[in-house]
């Protein structure tokens, strides 16, 4: 297993990402969030786009898994969809490249998109799929790590309130590539749940990097559960 991979393993991943809508948008902010977490003892970042991967690597030596959302008409799949934006982070600074590798329509296969990636950067890919099915397939088709990002945000995968648990654990007993969880991880003992499942690492995003996702959680409580608050 290369070094690369081989520092992400029992640890945390932090995701920095903000869309447009943030007043965190913006490769300056997410550097910011990126150098906060390498201090807090992240061993990795997720990151999106050229822009933001180029201004973390200039600030942290973690390493980054990158990806790059684009919207392609016809096509559901957005998280690096094609070799032209998986060549934009890889020269951007990326260790490792994420991609969609779910069963929808896509504009290149997922193999051929693994393949030119090997061949052209020697660099990881990281199948980021929703489903066992998924997964199995993204390892077969050269995959080398598998992440559970997208369970529940595809039209077949079960939507849970939190981490697909069950999805981690089938995932693990059934392949011997790293399986990163990742998806609606709140709360420390779900990160620790997941490494206790098999998980190789544990991808962290909202609950860290999004103060308005976080305000809105701490809100909900006051206005949906009063009684329910602890004084």
């Amino acid at each position: 297993m290369s070094d690369v991979i081989g520092r992400l393993k029992k640890g945390l991943i932090v995701s920095c990402q903000a869309d447009r809508s943030s007043p965190l948008f913006g490769p300056l902010y997410m550097s910011a969030m990126a150098k906060a977490a390498e201090i807090g003892g992240a061993v990795g970042i997720r990151a999106n786009g050229p822009e933001d991967i180029r201004a973390i690597r200039s600030v942290v030596n973690l390493v980054i898994i990158g990806i790059y959302k684009v919207q392609i008409p016809g096509y559901p799949v957005y998280i690096t969809p094609t070799f032209e934006t998986a060549k934009e982070i890889a020269e951007a600074g990326a260790d490792i490249i994420a991609c969609d590798a779910t069963l929808r329509e896509r504009p290149l296969p997922f193999a051929e998109l693994v393949k030119m990636i090997h061949q052209e950067f020697g660099l990881k890919v990281m199948a980021d799929v929703s489903t066992k099915e998924e997964g199995l397939r993204a390892a077969e088709e050269g995959a080398d790590l598998i992440a559970t990002t997208l369970s529940g945000y595809t039209p077949y995968s079960p939507k849970r309130k939190g981490p697909d648990f069950l999805l981690i654990r089938e995932l693990t007993k059934e392949l011997s590539l790293p399986v990163v969880g990742e998806g609606r991880f709140r709360y420390p003992w779900q990160v620790r749940r997941a490494i206790l499942e098999g998980a190789y690492a544990v991808v962290v995003g909202n609950a860290i990097t999004n103060p308005i996702s976080l305000t809105k959680w701490f809100r909900e409580v006051l206005v949906n559960n009063p009684k329910n608050v602890h004084l």
